[in-house]
């Protein structure tokens, strides 16, 4: 009965398809040096596939992350399109650079970036959430935010943000929104940072090993 009621967990399904992309990575890293090196990127569309999943967990936090969820969600939907025409991260960086639009609002590099951040963000959040017990939401996400998104958005988006975590679910709202109890979500939950993190990494070293800085 847990089995089943787990699998139907959107949470379960984002942990499992990061997870895959995590052992991927790690199969990459220990790949021989005489493979072919596109073998070894990450594909887009594979990328795009597992964070499509995401969504659901800004549409559970309600008002406070709206604007996240919709930032993060287009953002998504240019990549999923970009990537009928690019194979691979790695192929949509270098375009961008090519046409001196890595930082260009709406360029695939960006949207590559901020959905990254979306990543982070869920993992910064997992972290505080599990780190007390809380029955409001308001320090662990406004403390994730502050870490991952603020420094990013302009006064009036922060503003907007930090008004609306008055308007969090409580812990037990949101998990009845997960279908998910207190032991399921600790443990995907922590499943789910120690998946993300790879895949984060690995995404800002593509920037950082084109001299692409990452405060933006």
């Amino acid at each position: 009965m847990d089995d089943v009621e787990e699998s139907a967990s959107p949470l379960s399904a984002i942990v499992e398809a990061f997870e895959d992309l995590a052992r991927f990575l790690s199969s990459r890293s220990c790949a021989k040096p005489n493979e072919e090196e596109e073998e070894e990127e990450l594909r887009l569309d594979t990328l795009c596939d597992a964070c499509s999943l995401v969504s659901v967990l800004f549409g559970s936090l309600g008002l406070a992350f709206k604007f996240a969820e919709l930032e993060y969600v287009s953002k998504v939907r240019n990549l999923v399109e970009a990537s009928k025409t690019y194979d691979t991260l790695h192929n949509i960086l270098d375009l961008d650079i090519a046409n001196d639009t890595v930082k260009t609002p709406g360029s695939h590099s960006r949207n590559l970036r901020r959905v990254r951040q979306g990543l982070d963000l869920i993992r910064a959040l997992f972290q505080n959430f599990l780190a007390t017990d809380d029955y409001s939401l308001k320090e662990a996400a406004s403390t994730a935010y502050a870490q991952v998104c603020a420094p990013y958005h302009t006064w009036a988006v922060r503003t907007a943000v930090y008004a609306g975590m008055y308007a969090l679910p409580t812990r037990d709202q949101l998990l009845l929104r997960l279908n998910e109890t207190n032991q399921s979500a600790e443990k995907n939950m922590r499943r789910y940072i120690e998946a993300s993190i790879p895949v984060i990494e690995y995404i800002d070293k593509l920037y950082i090993s084109r001299n692409i800085t990452l405060d933006w």
